[in-house]
This record gives structure tokens, C-alpha cells and sequence, in this order.
């Protein structure tokens, strides 16, 4: 292989990693705002959370406390917060399967995934990988 031909190589690897590196920045910008809404069924109840299951908002219909005890309204929070801590790991799931083919992602997207643990921070060596 001549000198050209490995400088060209260089550059097509070095293109390509750029590429994935922009790639998975888009991904974690995506990763960062992503949410879900959950609202029960007789639309008393909605729950917004983000990437990582936190709740964000709970929306409650002013003729709730008419219509359900304190346990149905609990139940009913519960309920729509875990709905939709399922919807933004699915969506997780999604925006993450093209970069890790193969792996088992039923098995990383549980409800204890974050991303973050897969990353490693400059100047930091990697922590513990979560259980599988």
C-alpha cells in the first residue's frame, strides 16, 4: 500500500468516526429531551416524565377530588407514571438500538437504564457496569 493510499484510508476512518461521534451527540441531544404523557382513561389524571422517569408534571382535573377517594387519585398517579416511564424507555430504546446491535436491549432498557452509565467521562475511568 503506497503512502496515498494510507493517507486516504486515514482520512475515510477518520471521516467515519467524526460521522458516529456527531451521530451519537444528535442521539444524547434527543436522549436529553425526550418525555411521555400519560393520561388515565377517564382523563383525570396526567403525568409527564423525562429520560430518566422523573416526574415532571402531574396535571389533575379540578373535579378529581369530586370523583375519586385520596387511594383511586394515588392509584391513579401511580398508575399514569409508570405508563409513561414505559413510554420514554421505549423510546430510549429506540434512538439507542442502532448503536448497540446485537446487545440484549430488553435487557439494558429496564426501568434502572441511563444511558449515561454506558459513557465514559473524560478524566474519569469507567464505574461499575449496572447488573444484567
Amino acid at each position: 500500500m503506497s503512502g496515498d493510499e494510507q493517507w486516504r484510508l486515514l482520512e475515510q476512518l477518520v471521516q467515519e468516526v467524526n460521522q458516529q461521534t456527531e451521530q451519537l451527540k444528535q442521539m444524547q441531544d434527543k436522549m436529553r429531551d425526550l418525555s411521555a404523557t400519560s393520561r388515565s382513561k377517564d382523563g383525570m389524571v396526567s403525568v409527564t416524565v423525562g429520560p430518566q422517569g422523573e416526574v415532571r408534571t402531574i396535571d389533575l382535573d379540578p373535579r378529581v377530588y369530586r370523583k375519586l377517594s385520596p387511594s383511586e387519585l394515588s392509584a391513579s398517579i401511580v398508575e399514569q407514571i409508570g405508563k409513561a416511564a414505559g413510554q420514554v424507555r421505549g423510546d430510549m430504546k429506540e434512538l439507542m438500538e442502532p448503536f448497540v446491535p446485537g446487545l440484549p436491549t430488553d435487557d439494558l432498557f429496564g426501568e434502572a437504564m441511563n444511558f449515561e452509565a454506558f459513557l465514559q467521562r473524560p478524566g474519569r475511568s469507567p464505574g461499575p457496569r449496572p447488573p444484567m
